[in-house]
């Protein structure tokens, strides 16, 4: 088995970087309730949650209680749970392919779960079959592209790239073409569920979500080992006894499943994998042990403030999350294409 060394994992430090990232997030947590069209203090923000738990008697104004326990409180877990899912996806798809470019939206898997929910809205179905619906195709389009990509045995990365953006050409047409067929109801529904926001946050759909992103993100921490030994190339990976097309599909899986539950509901909000795991990266090194919880922790702390930037940077209206997470993520996508020329001599 490689050992992958790096400063965190070589001086033990590990666990105090990922206790510094989840201490940083249950403090933006906190921050994140507090901002708002009506300001409560974090004070007592955590009165009412210790309330809630042992019991203490309430001297506030029940209103604050609802606007933080059924308006803040479900979209800033959401966005904690949505950020990890797609930075912890996007880390898995790096990995398996070796490549800084890989990311759930590059490959096509979100272009077809997008597409499978989509569809939904148009034909007006029951919204409750929205999430199989992108599962669905969220999976078949993982496991195309890897087909589409493979080559005598092996997934070469420019190939799979490739594939992954034709595919989510393909899908982004049908996209079209479910507008274009849409009622207009369906249609004003999906234009602003294609911007990417969490405006529609309940705790219905955080009962639906987030037990799918624990699925897949859990699924994927169990493969840390795997994808460390996946960096020493497949030659190295099958002589160490790793059945690397196995390994490559069962992560697909739960990528699959992790995507799924982000976007289901909530839409595009793009280049969170892309960026998270580079940025976690710097500090983590590439041991996926560490690397993996961390972009989920670092995922989850980007998208809650690009969020709550979101919900307060035009008050009382607000902006799709999923357009301030691509102008921040298009300068950071071409700040890669810029170092991936240099480094191959371009």
């Amino acid at each position: 088995m490689i050992e992958i060394d790096t400063a965190v994992s070589r001086t033990g430090g590990w666990y105090v970087f990922l206790g510094i990232l989840l201490a940083v997030l249950l403090a933006s947590m906190l921050l994140a309730l507090a901002i708002g069209s009506t300001a409560i203090g974090p004070v007592l923000i955590l009165k009412m949650i210790s309330s809630e738990i042992a019991g203490i008697d309430k001297t506030w104004d029940s209103c604050l209680e609802t606007i933080i326990f059924n308006v803040r409180m479900p979209r800033i877990l959401l966005a904690v749970f949505v950020g990890g899912a797609l930075g912890i996806a996007g880390c898995a798809m790096q990995g398996i392919f070796r490549n800084p470019m890989a990311s759930p939206y590059v490959t096509g898997i979100s272009s077809g779960a997008v597409f499978g929910a989509s569809l939904i809205i148009a034909l007006d179905l029951s919204r409750a079959l929205m999430t199989p619906a992108a599962f669905i195709f969220a999976l078949s389009t993982s496991f195309l592209v890897y087909y589409l990509a493979k080559v005598k045995g092996k997934v070469p990365v420019g190939t799979l790239l490739l594939s992954g953006i034709a595919v989510s050409l393909f899908f982004s047409a049908l996209i079209t073409f479910t507008q274009y067929i849409a009622g207009e109801r369906q249609l004003q529904e999906m234009m602003f569920w294609l911007m990417g926001g969490l405006w529609t946050s309940n705790w219905g759909k955080m009962a639906v979500s987030v037990p799918l992103i624990i699925l897949g993100g859990g699924g994927i921490l169990c493969y840390g080992r795997d994808l460390n030994i996946l960096l020493s190339g497949e030659e190295q990976a099958c002589s160490l006894g790793v059945n690397v097309d196995n390994v490559r599909k069962i992560i697909l899986i739960f990528v699959s499943i992790a995507t799924t539950g982000a976007v289901a509901f909530f839409g595009i909000i793009g280049f969170v994998g892309l960026i998270i795991p580079h940025i976690m990266r710097i500090f983590a090194g590439p041991d996926h042990r560490v690397l993996l919880p961390a972009s989920f922790l670092g995922g989850a702390i980007f998208l809650l403030w690009m969020d709550t930037l979101a919900r307060t940077i035009i008050r009382p209206s607000e902006l799709p999350v999923g357009i301030i997470t691509a102008m921040v993520g298009v300068p950071f996508f071409i700040f890669l294409l810029r170092k991936r020329k240099k480094e191959i001599g371009f």
